[in-house]
């Protein structure tokens, strides 16, 4: 039996909410749905409260990484009585998730991440490719809901395109803010990414790709021949089958390729 942590202040530069409404986190591993075996990481354990249920349901084996260097004895406390429990002590953004997959299985990542970090760390976590099975996240639920949007809507961006050329994304559940102390000021929603096994629209140059992205959303309202111009004109536009004339958030993750590989095959991939 896990021992209690010592008591622990949040802290707000570190953007901690401590999970603690038992229903939340059963239903939370329910969805990971940890086994004996699996590679799991948790990102963030905080005090522990997720860690103690996926300890136990993947057999006794799981690594967390936490950058809050007064939270770590405590953790230690807690499951001193676990072998199978490791702590690596750092920032989540500098660690190289290929090597520490080194050549075991694809690692299972989890975690209830801090909103601040919360892009920039999905975004680390997609250029690990095939070292990542597949992660589970509590985010801000408006960033959930932009991870999650279909073309066309209000939520379609630069993130949902990042994130969907790499992976399948599934929205799962809302958690409300009575769930956590201290209570944040907004939902939370929980996310599973599950990285594609062979990507469905491959880029010739993935650079170029998310490039042209963020030029294309730099200014919503404008079309594609505003915000592109200088890199491609109309009529090559209209060569692939896309109109000039629209909106950069009614265009899919291929139709954005579709550009992309255009330009790199052609030798334009430098900016203009």
């Amino acid at each position: 039996m896990a021992s209690r942590p010592p008591v622990h202040r949040a802290r707000k530069r570190f953007g901690q909410n401590f999970l603690r409404d038992p229903g939340v986190i059963s239903r939370i591993v329910r969805a990971i749905g940890p086994r004996p075996g699996d590679r799991l990481v948790e990102i963030g354990p905080g005090q522990g409260a997720l860690t103690e249920p996926l300890l136990d349901a993947a057999g006794g084996h799981l690594e967390v990484i936490e950058l809050d260097r007064d939270l770590i004895p405590g953790l230690r406390v807690q499951f001193f009585d676990k072998p199978g429990f490791i702590i690596h002590e750092g920032d989540a953004l500098k660690v190289d998730f290929r090597a520490l997959r080194g050549g075991g299985p694809a690692l299972r990542v989890v975690g209830n991440l801090p909103y601040n970090i919360s892009t920039p760390l999905i975004a680390h976590l997609l250029q690990a490719g095939d070292a990542v099975a597949d992660m589970h996240f509590m985010l801000q639920k408006e960033v959930v809901e932009r991870l999650a949007a279909a073309p066309g809507g209000p939520d379609w961006g630069r993130l949902s395109v990042m994130a969907q050329y790499h992976c399948r994304v599934d929205a799962l559940f809302t958690v409300p803010p009575e769930a956590f102390v201290p209570r944040p000021k907004v939902e939370s929603a929980i996310v599973r990414l599950t990285p594609h096994e062979s990507l469905p629209h491959p880029a010739l140059d993935e650079g170029l790709l998310f490039t042209l992205v963020r030029e294309a959303f730099g200014q919503r309202r404008k079309t594609l021949r505003n915000n592109l111009k200088g890199r491609i004109d109309a009529a090559a536009l209209e060569a692939l089958g896309i109109d000039p004339g629209r909106r950069p958030q009614t265009l899919g993750v291929e139709e954005f390729v579709r550009i992309a590989n255009h330009l790199a095959a052609a030798g334009k991939g430098e900016a203009s």
